[in-house]
C-alpha cells in the first residue's frame, strides 16, 4: 500500500486505507448513488473493475467501479469514455462517494 505524505487526505470509511488527496480534488458537486461525490484528477490505494456502459445524469459514459484494495468496499467509479464532447474532461477521473470516504490529518 503506497502511504500518501499531505496535510490533508481522504481515506476509506471502512478501513481507513487512504485512497486521495485533497489536492487533487477537481469538484465537490458531483452526484453518486448514494448522494453527494466529489470528482478527483487521481485515486490511489483502489482497484478498478471493469468496464460498463452507464448511463448517469449527464449522458452515457463508459465506466469502472472503483474499490478500496484493502477492504474492497466500492467507493464510486473511474470514468474511462464519454460519449459527449462537453463531458470529456472527466475521462481518466475519479468519482469518490462522500459517504464512503473520510477526511484524515485536516
Amino acid at each position: 500500500m503506497e502511504e500518501m505524505v499531505g496535510p490533508r487526505l481522504y481515506s476509506c470509511c471502512n478501513c481507513r486505507n487512504q485512497v486521495a488527496l485533497h489536492d487533487d480534488v477537481i469538484s465537490k458537486s458531483f452526484q453518486g448513488r448514494n448522494g453527494r461525490a466529489f470528482l478527483f484528477s487521481h485515486a490511489t490505494n483502489i482497484m478498478v473493475g471493469p468496464k460498463e456502459d452507464r448511463q448517469l445524469m449527464t449522458g452515457l459514459h463508459t465506466v469502472a467501479d472503483v474499490y478500496c484494495c484493502d477492504c474492497r468496499e466500492v467507493l464510486g467509479w473511474k470514468y474511462e469514455r464519454a460519449y459527449e464532447e462537453t463531458q470529456k474532461y472527466k475521462e481518466g477521473k475519479f468519482i469518490l462517494e462522500k459517504s464512503k470516504i473520510v477526511k484524515e490529518n485536516w
